[in-house]
């Protein structure tokens, strides 16, 4: 250190490399600042470097390449990459090589082609000649090879910026695929996969078309297995774009057809509809192909693969692929390769997965789960010799192939149980078995067991293996099996079966005790673990807790240690709420006095999950515990209850409720205190909540009920009339929304049904106060209301005004009580037909003012009324009907078919035929009410008319030819309500029903009309309403009839719907979306043609002067179809696509758009996260 002169001891080219290292330090650092002078000189100084002896400076030289690009103008880095291209035609082949390692360093440290960066352009385009003259030079194999290196690079990231080279760099790699040498093929090969992904369609219809030529030539094997080669290369780059140009196309052949096919039909399926049998002739018996042959299982592997390609890629043709491939695959199942058999496997599961499970009533006699049902045999003949081999991939194949099998058709193993346990028990007792194996073993027998009676397995010995299993190391076996054990509890002992219950389970109860107690206990063990000990300890002690004798109290004083516990509180609740609720009346005193003021603690945790699970355990405690339960525990839970009733979580006001139902029930002396605390108050807020309905509304009206039976003082019938008709009447405070009214209505009648004796005196003052002029419109509404829910369940015959005073309400200025008055006429006659039906029937033949409205109380009566007691008046309802189905006003129409409609479901035989008669009517309107009539006979669950409508249902539905444009709407609402809630109704009818559909997705110039308002002309559409119907058809059938869907012809007037009008827009953006799921391969196919619409949509500016509901509308527009654009995203190689990319880089570019793009994909990214939540 102390020699200034020791550098000159060092030898030459050690002083070049430390001072080349000390040069890239310096570059690297972001505070360097080069004047012009300093770069001229570095930047020749490292082009000097690479020409340097030694390698090692070479080396450091190319590395300072990458940092110096990013730091130098932009003419110096055009004279590096000149001076890279001259030295990469040297002589010298280390110069060579280190000059094309400086072409890729530079490329890969320009800016990608989507920051639309200047510097990267001009050297993309000063690179390019010198590339392509160096391709086309055949003399020197090596330049080639760098030269076709680097041209690959470039186009794989910088592709987009060589647009106007794409002609001139086709013309110069084609000729290379002819090459004398394979290695220039392979590279040549590689570019052209780069360069589809970029090219416009001209280039790449010269390339293909090019390909299809020589192929067609098929001069030599070795050329025609390169082309060949080359279009695998496009598809896997580019597949989508190929569809359109394919062509009808010995081992080795075969092998490199069967690869290209398999990627051709992922992408571009549609093309090749009638070349799918091809592949079934490759997957023939071992006996085709002799033992010497080595690549006979490469052929059938390719082979496989593409009808794994086929069966994922065409839902419609299931029902051919059960008929043709399914039998063919599981001939294959004994594939003598183990990667072959894999592959078989893999293509069946695929088939397996496009047949969704249907509900039983939707299920025809050949639909694909009926065929499973029909190969179920076959399946397991060719399985259950495999699940003995000593392979353990063929082994798991076995396992995902039954577990799959029999989520696709519960049960349908219960035949076969004998033949398959067998071999799940092998795998589990096999010491040579994999984890993973072991595993999925489990994993296969809890699903088959959660999806089989019990009795199916009482003969086997399921218990000894899982048990040891239990007491496995690894955690993830010990889990799964502790699951297992749960679910053999319950087939060991079935609870819900006891007059099956025949099977003698002490045998096992020791072992399954012994071992699950073991792992509860244990501390340092796995989170998974420990919740699954609990969850199967608690069913242990549910369906056999009269058999562990001394053991119980112990093992629920750990419950109390566990529920104690943050990490497994939730999960012991549950436990706990099976235990309470078991039939076998299981002792819980021991822990009661500790845990229930630990659950009422709970209540007041952020956790929901844990509040939900809290509330049912609290309620299955006191309705089975009730002599345990004393009031300090139940005073404890009361006060947590208030902050819990809130319409901001209905679920959770539900189970609170319901609570204090059972409460009222079990502990009636525990509510004297709720009405002097706020618990009361929050429930008649809930009451007035417009949000009141369904399942809440339901446990509302039985709280009520329940409180008012209890007797207690301070909460009589009166006293809660009061609260909850006391706003109304004091007129304080005016109910903004009219469902509070029904919602209070509904809890008044419910009071009035438990206090009969009360009820004669109230219902008279709800008369009166109809009657009297003072009374403010809320007062009528409310009492009208009162009296129809009152008069639903009790006879109002013995009320002589009645009838007059709610005729009176009909004439009332207000049509919020004139829909009331209409309403109550209705209810009160179902809880007396004979006297108020015909009473009914009277009025709406001598009243035409008042039509409408006592229309709308025959729709009341026709769907409360019991059908026995609708019977005798069918006939005279159903001529009143018919003399208003022709009525011009389209409301009135809308009722009457609808009381037609739900009048029908009371005699089928006789009403449907007469219904579908009247399809032959001279007038659209009575078409146009028969055709909705049937919309209401239609429901998602089963009926007796289904058979009869599943005969008739296509006339109804050959009004979509009719003439008149309302007939051809209703019918497509028809249509879609069909499709919606009982899909077999039209699946058989799609291929002459969806003709029609996709006609009325299209504009029609005719019924476009301007109308004049003032001096403004406004243009009117006509057709709109009948497009949206048959959008939202299309809609429907993407969740109910995927699989009888020509999803291309589908796409066709999707790409239509894009382009119409805002209401349209909105709905073919949810298809988009929608469709990227479902079906992303024939999406991607057709991506470019998507991409511009939306492009467009996002692109589109609102005048200035324009309203601000305009600017909304646009804004939602843009939103919606943004959120189309993340869906095609999440298309694997949707990027590729030229148009999507350069459309991402103007989203990019534009901030409006990005900050939309962002928060879209913000919201999807925690909408995901939400669904993953398991709690």
């Amino acid at each position: 250190k102390g020699n200034s002169n020791w550098v000159f001891f060092l030898p030459v080219c050690s002083c070049r490399f430390m001072a080349t290292n000390d040069l890239m330090s310096e570059l690297q650092k972001d505070s360097i600042k080069l004047d012009d002078d300093s770069e001229r000189k570095v930047v020749k100084m490292i082009l000097k470097l690479l020409e340097d002896k030694n390698g090692e400076v070479q080396n450091l030289a190319v590395k300072c390449l990458g940092p110096l690009v990013s730091k130098v103008k932009e003419y110096q880095v055009e004279t590096i990459v000149d001076t890279l291209c001259t030295n990469m035609l040297a002589d010298k082949e280390q110069l060579r090589d280190i000059s094309s390692i400086g072409l890729k360093t530079v490329i890969g440290e320009l800016p990608p082609a989507s920051s639309g960066s200047a510097l990267a352009a001009s050297v993309c385009k000063k690179i390019t000649g010198r590339l392509t003259s160096a391709i086309a030079k055949q003399e020197d194999v090596s330049v080639q090879l760098e030269a076709l290196d680097i041209m690959a690079d470039m186009l794989c990231r910088l592709g987009g910026l060589l647009v106007n080279f794409h002609p001139s760099i086709l013309s110069c790699l084609l000729p290379q695929l002819t090459s004398p040498r394979l290695a220039v093929r392979k590279r040549t090969i590689i570019a052209l996969g780069h360069l589809v992904m970029s090219c416009g369609n001209l280039v790449f219809v010269d390339l293909i078309e090019h390909l299809l030529s020589e192929l067609s030539r098929n001069d030599s094997m070795s050329t025609t297995r390169t082309y060949i080669q080359c279009i695998a290369a496009i598809s896997r780059q580019a597949g989508h774009r190929i569809g359109e140009f394919h062509r009808d196309t010995q081992t080795w052949l075969e092998l490199f057809c069967l690869l290209s096919l398999s990627l051709l039909l992922s992408h571009c399926v549609q093309s090749l509809t009638s070349h799918h049998h091809h592949p079934l002739t490759f997957t023939g018996s071992d006996d085709e192909y002799s033992d010497d042959d080595d690549m006979s299982w490469k052929v059938r592997r390719a082979a496989a693969k593409c009808l794994d390609a086929v069966v994922s890629t065409r839902h419609e043709m299931l029902p051919e692929f059960y008929r043709t491939v399914s039998p063919a695959l599981i001939a294959r199942f004994k594939e003598r390769e183990e990667n072959v058999k894999a592959d078989v496997f893999h293509a069946y599961l695929s088939l397996l997965k496009q047949t969704r499970p249907a509900q039983s009533w939707l299920m025809s006699d050949i639909s694909p789960s009926r065929r499973v049902l029909l190969q179920v045999p076959m399946i397991v003949k060719a399985l259950h010799k495999q699940m003995k081999e000593k392979s353990v991939k063929t082994r798991q194949c076995c396992f995902n192939m039954l577990t799959e099998l029999v989520n696709v058709l519960p049960g349908a193993l219960t035949l076969h149980i004998p033949v398959l346990v067998p071999g799940i028990i092998f795998s589990l007792n096999d010491k040579s078995s994999s984890s993973n194996l072991k595993i999925d073993a489990l994993s296969c027998l809890y699903v088959v067991l959660c999806n089989h009676q019990p009795q199916v397995f009482h003969p086997h010995a399921l218990v000894p293996p899982v048990v040891a299993c239990v007491g496995d190391p690894f955690y993830k076996i010990t889990s799964e099996a502790l699951l297992v054990s749960q679910q053999l509890v319950k087939v060991i002992r079935p609870l819900d079966q006891p007059e099956r219950d025949t099977f003698d389970a002490s045998p096992y109860i020791t072992d399954l005790f012994t071992c699950t107690i073991k792992r509860l206990k244990a501390a340092d063990i796995d989170q998974e673990v420990k919740e699954r000990a609990i969850s199967c300890m608690g069913q242990i002690i549910c369906n056999l807790g009269d058999s562990l004798g001394d053991d119980l109290p112990g093992t629920l004083h750990i419950f109390l240690e566990r529920l104690k516990n943050e990490i497994t509180r939730l999960t012991t609740v549950k436990a706990l709420t099976l235990i309470a609720g078991s039939t076998l009346k299981i002792d819980l005193r021991p822990i009661l006095d500790e845990a229930v003021p630990i659950l009422a603690s709970f209540l007041r945790k952020n956790q929901r999950a844990l509040k939900l699970s809290t509330l049912a355990a609290l309620d299955i405690l006191v309705k089975n515990y009730s002599d345990s339960v004393t009031p300090a525990m139940i005073d404890a839970v009361l006060a947590e209850l208030p902050p819990l009733i809130s319409e901001s979580d209905m679920h959770v006001s539900q189970m609170v409720i319901s609570f204090l139902t059972t409460l009222a029930r079990v502990h009636p002396l525990s509510l004297a205190k709720i009405g002097g605390s706020s618990i009361l108050s929050e429930l008649i807020s809930l009451v007035r909540s417009p949000l009141l309905q369904g399942g809440a509304l339901s446990a509302m009206l039985e709280f009520f009920q329940a409180l008012v039976g209890t007797g207690t003082s301070s909460l009589g019938y009166m006293d809660l009339l009061r609260m909850l008709t006391g706003p109304v009447y004091a007129q304080s405070a005016a109910l903004t929304h009219k469902q509070s009214y029904y919602s209070i209505a509904k809890c008044v009648a419910a009071l009035t049904r438990a206090c009969p004796d009360e009820g004669p005196a109230v219902v008279g003052q709800f008369i009166q106060d109809v009657k009297n002029s003072r009374s403010t419109d809320s007062i009528r509404l409310l009492a009208l209301l009162s009296l129809g829910e009152v008069g639903h369940h009790v006879d109002l015959s013995g009320q002589p005004e009645l009838k007059t005073v709610i005729l009176d309400a009909f004439s009332s200025s207000s049509e919020e009580v004139k829909s009331a008055a209409s309403y109550a006429l209705g209810s009160i006659a179902v809880g007396n037909l004979p006297e108020y039906l015909p009473f009914v029937l009277g009025e709406i033949s001598g009243q035409p003012k008042r039509q409408y409205l006592l229309l709308h109380s025959l729709k009341e009566i026709i769907s409360s009324a019991s059908v026995t007691g609708l019977k005798p008046y069918v006939e005279g309802v159903w001529t009143l009907l018919l003399k208003h189905c022709e009525c011009a006003e389209e409301g009135t129409r809308n009722v009457v078919a609808e009381c037609l409609g739900k009048l029908t479901l009371i005699d089928p035989e006789t009403l449907l035929p007469r219904l579908k008669g009247y399809l032959l009517s001279g007038s659209s309107y009575a078409r146009s009410s028969v055709v909705t009539a049937v919309k209401f006979t239609i429901s998602d669950h089963p009926q007796t008319i289904d058979p009869l409508l599943k005969n008739c249902i296509g006339d109804f539905l050959k009004t979509l030819e009719d003439p008149d444009l309302n007939v051809r709407r209703v019918a497509l609402v028809t249509f879609n309500s069909a499709a919606h809630n009982k899909p077999s109704l039209i699946r058989d009818l799609l291929d002459t029903v969806l003709p029609h559909l996709y006609n009325e997705t299209k504009v029609r110039k005719e019924l476009i009309r301007e109308v004049e308002m003032g001096p403004f002309k406004h243009t009117v559409d006509d057709g709109l309403d009948i497009r949206k119907a048959a959008f939202e058809c299309m809609y429907t059938l993407l969740d109910s009839c995927l699989d009888r869907l020509d999803i291309f012809e589908f796409l066709n007037h999707v790409e239509d719907g894009l382009k119409d009008h805002y209401d349209i827009k909105m709905l073919t953006f949810l298809m988009l979306a929608r469709l990227s799921t479902l079906c992303p391969s024939a999406v991607l196919q057709r991506l470019d043609r998507l991409v511009e619409p939306l492009r467009a949509t996002c692109t589109t500016k609102v005048k200035a002067n324009s309203v601000k509901q305009e600017f909304e509308k646009q804004d939602e527009l843009k939103r919606s179809a943004m959120r189309a654009v993340v869906a095609l995203l999440t298309i694997p190689e949707a990027e590729k696509s030229p148009l999507m990319s350069e459309f991402q880089s103007q989203i990019s570019s534009n901030p409006e758009l990005a900050a939309i793009f962002e928060s879209i994909q913000r919201d999807s990214s925690s909408a995901n996260m939400e669904s993953m939540d398991t709690s």
